[in-house]
């Protein structure tokens, strides 16, 4: 119980104990013998259709020692189980911060029990190097199952990617696509910022999309493109993307040349980029899936685009 605060402690005490309580006092009071109540198998003088009669009879046996066998069963639960208290088990999903420092939550139990079973078929692979290891059908397909546990619903179980989330398959890469750089991606997850140039007006983003849909031959109107060139050195384009805006891997800024495209390239949603900039996360899975799952993950991303 110690996972809430003593508020909510308290709440989910006087619920629990006051359902038990009126679980009882109903059935005791149900049974009660009242004053002019007719004799057990009398009709109670309740008439319905002309001859269809209402009989003084009690509950079954059983459907009563089942309503009392609920009762047992949750004083038995709450005295086992965190509800009125901690519970004489010791049970807890809680983590370490919201815990008796005793107590073992289920969630470790069972993370040990998966790691004392499946770590030393990880370990396995942990010197093997990733381009050798991509080359391993057995490692591949749990490298494999791996992503398609923690990554599809992102790039997708094809790893094509979706808007806003990279193609793992195509050898074009914001970060990298070395062992070492795909590696520290996973491990660390990546931030990316491509900040807002609202500032410099509509005409001045309208001209550097232009000037940016030509880099990968897209059609785009020669005169803006032409101006626009101007404006990606002005505004700073350049800083992250570079003069010859093939992008910067130390900073995950994108190649504007080769006509991949994260978040689309119609001229509508260039400036949408341009105007209003770009966040991109990929969260970390250091502490997820340790060392020797991402050794193997690593391997099967990178086989992907080789």
């Amino acid at each position: 119980m110690s996972e809430f605060s003593p508020f909510w402690n308290g709440w989910i005490i006087v619920l629990s104990v006051g359902n038990l309580v009126f679980c009882l006092w109903l059935i005791m009071w149900t049974m009660k013998k009242r004053a002019g109540e007719s004799q057990q198998g009398d009709v109670t003088g309740h008439t319905w259709d002309g001859d269809l009669q209402e009989f003084n009879n009690p509950l079954p046996r059983w459907w009563l020692w089942l309503f009392y066998g609920t009762l047992i069963f949750a004083v038995i639960y709450y005295a086992l189980y965190p509800g009125i208290w901690d519970g004489a088990l010791g049970w807890t999903s809680a983590d370490k911060a919201n815990r008796r420092a005793d107590v073992v939550s289920q969630y470790e139990k069972e993370i040990k029990k998966g790691e004392d079973r499946y770590g030393p078929i990880y370990a396995k692979y942990r010197g093997v190097a990733i381009p050798d290891l991509a080359k391993d059908k057995e490692a591949n397909g749990m490298g494999k199952r791996l992503f398609l546990t923690y990554c599809m619903q992102y790039h997708g179980s094809d790893a094509k990617g979706a808007t806003g989330f990279p193609n793992l398959s195509d050898n074009d890469w914001l970060w990298g696509g070395s062992p070492e750089q795909i590696t520290a991606s996973i491990t660390n997850g990546r931030n990316a910022v491509m900040p807002a140039h609202a500032h410099i007006g509509d005409e001045k983003i309208d001209q550097v999309a232009n000037y940016v849909m030509t880099l990968s031959g897209l059609n785009a109107d020669a005169t803006k493109a032409e101006a626009g060139k101007e404006v990606f050195t002005s505004a700073g384009c350049i800083a992250c993307h570079g003069a010859d805006a093939k992008g910067n891997q130390m900073l995950g800024s994108a190649n504007l040349t080769d006509n991949t495209w994260l978040y689309g390239k119609s001229a509508g949603v260039i400036k949408k980029t341009i105007t209003n900039g770009r966040n991109g996360t990929m969260p970390a899975h250091k502490d997820l899936l340790g060392e020797d799952k991402i050794h193997v993950l690593a391997a099967y991303v990178y086989s992907l685009s080789q």
